[in-house]
């Protein structure tokens, strides 16, 4: 590093900085600025806000960790206050009276995470922060912090001048003894039951926060300390911004239980299979380490603890890794449902882009008889003008028939990438199923979920017999994994018993009790939508265009989505009209505030501007999360004004009767959009109401100094 961490400047001692973290914030990356170690104040307390959006950085004892990784920051840069009065960061025992706030930069090297990490290790030793509380002078300050960071060699021979000295050795000495920031290791190693012949207790644990740098290894420093304590054998895995060193596969062959302290997926999850596990977010591991030392020795001696999955995802999933077992159900089930959507939309946008290019080559027409076109002829027998009646080729002068637009090898391409499509399209009622079962059991509910998903495709129960089969096999399976077999059994349990009696459970459920009413609600639902006229259906068009623009790519967002492209009928104008409304309706707030940053500099600083250059062609392409950057930085103002030109432009898409064949692509599949001047319209109308309702929102405020979005580098690791 070219600088120390922290410097006198940067230090604030018994300093009333306001009655507020976002003011104590402010106050101390001001600081960092002044000092030349940031050179974007604005930039620097977004990128600060955001990641206290994520989860409070308020600690047990009395301290506060604001950090953030940010484009404002060059080197690794240290603020510390010593607060009076002490300030509410969010912790459960009380406000903060010592406040470290750490700056990273964006894309920073491992070196830098890694200096960031020991002092964030140290922060839960009682040396080092009563060394903090004691300090007299700014220098006082400076010296413990460095003396953590870069102890001198002969550290412990120099400590007898000053009171703070003395304990910035001591919390050298105390930084010295602990392990790198990839892995944590007690030395300690007892018996269970006490001493004589009992085996030895071997923990194995994972840390993991959202941005990586503190509370990762907070975490595995709290738990080290409380597992030294008691003389119990423990190992961390950090998977922090610093990197991470795996734990040794024969270290979790021996481990007894294991701990997942994590905010976010464990990576790799499935190395911990059979393994009995406790799960807890990472603040956990930090306030209440005993706890959660306690419930891992109990579940390592409990033959019915629950277990890490024999067939868990890898990765860092977020939908495998869990966020602790004090997870409400409802969370759970959300987060199943979304992991299925994500799964579902790859296939959805291949096969209907793959759909719409059929329709650009071989004309709409082709829906009717792409498969005998596709299969009937080949490069070397092209079809010449093909006659259709009810679905069906038929002779030239057949009463009734109609002739296919095009002919020959246009209509032949056109057909195989229409047949590519529907192959494509057609796994997404069982993907949806499968994957919502794996979020909710690992990969041994996804044989269950796709069956129940098939089903649902086969019987007609659609979108809704998907997530009704996806969630049914989900919980069946969690509860099938908590069976208690013989040994000999286990090991077919994941791979061969679980998939044969889930599946043929879901199975039966479908066919003789769920799959007809299912059937019959969907066909209910599309009689409804379809028979929709005038105002009903104007309504519709605003209630999607609504949800589009509510979170920006969020759950709602989603959903409306997957109403659209599950029920996306080629010779259905009424599903082709709402997928016109969603997709039209969640192209709007990118585009709405990239004109914003255009029309009005002024109210944008230029990160924001960037965004907005970044947003036109997000927007272009139909990623409604362009805008996310803009409403995580002013929610108040610029989520509220997306929702109004959202809402007009998908009345405005069913008021025009816009279809859409193609399920993704933006102003890229204007060929597949019928009228393009109706859609064209739509989006424009709405582009310009948000438009002009988030510059009216940002004029009127009464900071006038514009809140900087977070650029897309400094998204937290």
């Amino acid at each position: 590093m070219s600088q120390p961490i922290i410097e006198t400047a940067t230090v604030r001692l018994d300093a009333d900085l306001g009655s507020t973290k976002d003011e104590v914030i402010r106050s101390l990356a001001g600081a960092l600025v002044d000092a030349g170690r940031a050179d974007d104040l604005d930039t620097l307390v977004s990128d600060l806000m955001a990641r206290e959006g994520k989860a409070a950085t308020g600690m047990k004892g009395g301290i506060a960790i604001p950090h953030c990784k940010s484009e404002a920051v060059a080197e690794p840069s240290l603020g510390f206050a010593r607060l009076d009065p002490p300030v509410d960061f969010g912790a459960k025992d009380g406000p903060a009276d010592l406040v470290l706030m750490i700056g990273a930069p964006a894309g920073g090297g491992k070196e830098h995470l890694k200096i960031l990490a020991t002092l964030a290790r140290n922060l839960v030793r009682s040396e080092f922060v009563d060394a903090l509380r004691a300090a007299a002078t700014p220098e006082d300050a400076v010296a413990v912090i460095q003396g953590v960071l870069t102890p001198a060699p002969d550290a412990s021979s120099s400590s007898s001048t000053t009171g703070s000295a003395s304990a910035a050795t001591t919390a050298t000495t105390s930084a010295a003894t602990s392990t790198t920031a990839a892995t944590t290791t007690a030395a300690t190693t007892t018996t269970v039951g006490g001493t004589g012949g009992g085996q030895p207790l071997r923990l194995v644990a994972v840390t993991a926060c959202p941005t990586g740098i503190a509370h990762t290894y907070m975490a595995a420093d709290s738990l080290d300390q409380e597992a030294a304590r008691r003389g119990v054998e423990l190992q961390v895995e950090t998977q922090g911004s610093a990197g991470a060193t795996p734990l040794d596969p024969a270290v979790i062959e021996a481990a007894d239980a294991v701990i997942f302290a994590t905010d976010v997926g464990v990576r790799d999850r499935g190395r911990f299979a059979g393994k009995p596990v406790v799960e807890y977010g990472v603040k956990k591991a930090i306030d209440s380490p005993a706890r959660v030392l306690d419930e891992a020795l109990a579940a390592a001696g409990d033959p019915d603890a629950k277990r890490v999955s024999a067939a868990s995802g890898s990765g860092g999933d977020s939908s495998t890794g869990g966020s602790g077992s004090d997870e409400h159900w409802a969370r759970g089930l959300q987060r199943a449902v979304m992991t299925g959507v994500s799964y579902m939309i790859p296939f959805v946008a291949a096969g209907g882009l793959l759909l719409a290019l059929g329709f650009l080559f071989a004309g709409y027409d082709v829906a009717f008889v792409w498969q005998e076109v596709a299969t009937g002829f080949t490069l070397t027998d092209l079809p010449g003008q093909v006659w259709y009646l009810d679905g069906e080729i038929v002779s030239a002068g057949t009463a009734g028939a109609e002739m296919l637009t095009h002919a020959g090898l246009r209509l032949y391409i056109g057909a195989v990438l229409f047949a590519i499509g529907q192959a494509a399209m057609g796994f997404m009622i069982a993907v949806l199923s499968g994957y919502i079962a794996y979020g909710l059991a690992d990969r041994p509910g996804i044989a269950p979920g796709f069956v129940g998903g098939a089903l649902s495709a086969t019987l007609g129960a659609g979108f809704i017999g998907a997530l009704v089969t996806g969630i049914l096999a989900g919980y069946l399976v969690r509860w099938m994994t908590t069976w208690k077999t013989p040994r000999w059994l286990s090991g077919l349990m994941p791979v061969v018993l679980i998939p044969l009696l889930g599946s043929l459970a879901i199975g039966l459920l479908m066919f003789l009790l769920l799959g007809r009413p299912l059937a019959s609600l969907t066909s209910a639902m599309e009689s409804w939508l379809g028979g929709m006229s005038g105002s009903s259906v104007i309504l519709l068009g605003i209630i999607l265009g609504l949800m589009m623009c509510f979170d920006l790519g969020g759950p709602v967002n989603k959903a409306a989505y997957t109403f659209a492209t599950a029920g996306l009928v080629a010779d259905n104008p009424a599903s082709l009209r709402i997928m016109a409304a969603v997709m039209a309706a969640g192209m709007v707030p990118p585009l709405a505030m990239g004109l914003a940053t255009v029309v009005r500099k002024r109210l944008f600083t230029e990160v924001e501007q960037e965004n907005g250059r970044a947003a036109f062609l997000l927007g272009a392409s139909f990623i409604t999360e362009g805008a996310i950057p803009f409403a995580a930085a002013d929610p108040v103002r610029v989520i509220p004004s997306m929702m109004a030109g959202g809402a007009v432009t998908g009345a405005l898409i069913m008021a025009f009767s816009v279809e859409s064949y193609a399920p993704h692509g933006g102003l890229f599949v204007v060929f597949a959009i019928n009228p393009v001047w109706g859609y064209l319209v739509a989006i424009l109308a709405g582009m310009l109401v948000s438009t002009t309702a988030v510059v009216l929102a940002k004029s009127a405020r009464r900071d006038p100094a514009p809140v900087t979005a977070p650029a897309p580098a400094t998204v937290a690791a």
